[in-house]
């Protein structure tokens, strides 16, 4: 059950009111997480920026490979939500994401998504140095950024125990 119950149209402060409604206009969709920010209208703000940093990294991952790396994250940290979230997408893309077929690439972006989200010390100089091999500062810098947008949605929804949206529930992990 979550610890903070989310806000709603009728309920949210009108500056989350007006984040939700530019959201909603941009085809997003309000979730229990996101409502439950919007107790708060700057954390609404700050966690929206995900998305400006999704579109920053699809370029140099492509859609597929972005959507791994957040699963490696969100699996790596046990996030229900951002786990089934990102389940749901591998899913209705005719993958199984509990048998990915990866190559060397996904391989080296999953690596990176998990060390990000169990220890980032462990981003080792033989981690950065692949990388560096396929991306540029900027680019290093945007992953990295996004990555750790990804992790505190991660630890936004654990902490707070925000509740599985209704539409996730099908994708949920059997366990």
């Amino acid at each position: 059950m979550a610890r903070i119950p989310p806000k709603d149209t009728t309920s949210a402060p009108l500056a989350s009111r007006e984040l939700a409604e530019a959201h909603a206009a941009t085809g997003g969709r309000m979730t229990n997480m996101k409502w439950t920010l919007a107790h708060s209208p700057v954390a609404l703000d700050a966690l929206l920026q995900w998305y400006p940093l999704y579109d920053e990294v699809v370029p140099l991952l492509g859609e597929r490979r972005t959507r791994l790396y957040c699963h490696a994250i969100s699996t790596q940290s046990a996030c229900l939500i951002c786990t089934t979230f990102f389940r749901r997408l591998i899913i209705d893309e005719g993958e199984d994401p509990d048998d990915l077929e990866l190559d060397e690439f996904d391989a080296l972006i999953v690596d990176l998504g998990r060390r990000l989200a169990d220890d980032p010390h462990t981003v080792d100089d033989a981690l950065h140095a692949r990388l560096a091999e396929r991306f540029d500062d900027a680019q290093i810098v945007a992953l990295i950024a996004f990555g750790a947008m990804m992790v505190a949605t991660n630890v936004f929804n654990d902490a707070l125990r925000v509740d599985l949206d209704g539409y996730l529930h099908p994708y949920a992990a059997v366990k």
